[in-house]
């Protein structure tokens, strides 16, 4: 790698880091209340995609100050569809997965997450979704996607079929027009939003909002 390389490469993740900081702190000032009906907004929203899109549906279930909450999850469930919640493996590389059977059958993962305790699925699991899920902190309008950085995503999504929605669940004001990234991102196809509700990102294979 060239000199120019390196400092572009090290310009690029000092952008995201200041991307993730100004993210986090936007996310973590919001109220309770709003956080709460937010919340509300995005389980009606994912329901109402699920039932276009058929399952099963890899979805995942939020921590911290994240958009959704784990009604969203339960919501997909009871409408019916499978869904299969994603397990870090014990090396880094592509997310496991196994099926989301109610709030009994959850346990503390790693990295403050919450997983299924079922049989685990393996990565490859993924390709029979027909609705992917995916936590973002931002996203932009040609389907940029910026994580937290440790990469799971990047390594799992290309083990979905093509043309199956990639979807981010974000904030409303957390669909920004450009964000930087790198050449091992992987671009997402849609967001759901709150507010607006499931919209189109890039070429993704679904129309804007449902």
């Amino acid at each position: 790698m060239t000199a120019r390389a390196n400092r572009t490469e090290r310009a690029v993740r000092a952008a995201k880091a200041q991307w993730r900081a100004r993210l986090t702190a936007a996310r973590l000032a919001l109220p309770v209340e709003v956080r709460a009906a937010r919340a509300m907004a995005l389980a009606e929203a994912a329901v109402a995609l699920a039932a276009a899109t058929g399952g099963p549906v890899c979805a995942y279930l939020p921590v911290g100050s994240e958009p959704g909450s784990p009604e969203l999850v339960a919501a997909l469930h009871a409408a019916g569809h499978e869904v299969l919640l994603p397990v870090v493996p014990a090396v880094r590389g592509p997310l496991d997965w196994a099926s989301y059977d109610g709030p009994a059958a959850i346990g503390r993962g790693p990295l403050g997450l919450r997983e299924p305790t079922g049989p685990r699925r393996g990565p490859t699991a993924i390709a029979a979704a027909r609705l992917v899920l995916v936590p973002a902190l931002a996203a932009d309008r040609s389907g940029r996607r910026l994580g937290r950085g440790a990469g799971y995503y990047d390594r799992t999504l290309p083990q979905a079929n093509p043309g199956v929605p990639l979807v981010v669940v974000l904030n409303d004001e957390e669909l920004v027009d450009e964000l930087p990234d790198e050449p091992h991102d992987r671009r997402v196809t849609a967001a759901l939003l709150a507010d607006a509700g499931h919209t189109r990102l890039g070429n993704g294979p679904l129309g804007n909002s449902e």
